[in-house]
């Protein structure tokens, strides 16, 4: 494959990037101290040309839902990508933005924003829709060449993957259905880096609910991934969760890999 180098890769839902942009330290100020290689961020929230973003160095790609202010993905990468992908193929959520997959000569880098199933479990027979096409998706680009993804994944897979599951089994997040469709992803060849890296670390969360002040309680869920197709766990260096940046109620994640 040539030679190879470590590439440091950073995901974060950043819950509206315009609300972001204005906190402090602000989404640049973040941005420029993580200093990743690619940088990809879910529920962006606007349309285009809403948001100026100067990130000298980056090429940005984004991807917009359709409905005002919901959802929306983007990637801001060193390299230029080869080309890029938006649509997965779904039946359903094809329009709100929620895929960006770039290609590079040695990878793909796909970032997703999966949909929510809803209060009652309302949207649960589209999320299971959407959870097929994703994998069938890519699994298809892995027979390509190796495939990274990252994103709000919205489902906490395991039971060691939030605070409080055994009050959660029929919530949004945490269902049956959802966490089987987790296991089926990673079953079409893909691996959760920080989990096979840290098998038995509890209070490992991603997202803290904004109501009765979960995040300062340690009451959590891990809900963003990265993963990696078959073959590339080998390249992983590091996977890490950066709790400590505030501004959202997600908090970046991190995956170290030479590719």
């Amino acid at each position: 494959m040539g030679d190879t180098h470590t590439q440091k890769f950073i995901s974060w839902n950043v819950n509206g990037l315009r609300a972001v942009l204005k906190k402090e330290p602000s989404f640049q100020e973040i941005f420029e101290s993580l200093d990743a290689d690619i940088f990809a961020i879910q529920e962006t929230k606007l349309q285009e040309g809403q948001v100026e973003l100067v990130l000298p160095g980056y090429t940005q790609t984004w991807s917009y839902a359709a409905r005002k202010g919901y959802s929306g993905t983007a990637v801001f990468s060193r390299e230029e990508p080869i080309q890029v992908i938006r649509e997965i193929g779904s039946p359903v959520a094809e329009d709100e933005g929620r895929v960006c997959a770039l290609e590079f000569p040695k990878f793909w880098f796909v970032c997703v924003y999966t949909p929510n199933s809803k209060q009652g479990l309302a949207r649960i027979d589209e999320r299971m829709e959407w959870d097929r096409a994703y994998t069938d998706f890519l699994a298809k680009l892995a027979k390509d060449r190796p495939v990274v993804t990252c994103g709000d994944f919205n489902v906490a897979h395991e039971e060691i993957d939030l605070k409080n599951p055994d009050t959660n089994h029929e919530n949004a997040g945490f269902s049956d259905q959802e966490r089987e469709g987790f296991t089926k992803l990673l079953a079409a060849g893909f691996h959760d880096v920080f989990r096979e890296a840290n098998p038995t670390l509890e209070g490992a969360y991603t997202w803290w609910s904004y109501r009765m002040r979960a995040r300062a309680r340690g009451i959590g869920w891990r809900i963003d991934y990265f993963l990696v197709s078959d073959g590339a766990e080998d390249r992983v260096q590091n996977a890490k969760i950066h709790d400590e940046i505030m501004g959202s109620d997600h908090c970046p994640i991190e995956l170290d890999i030479a590719l």
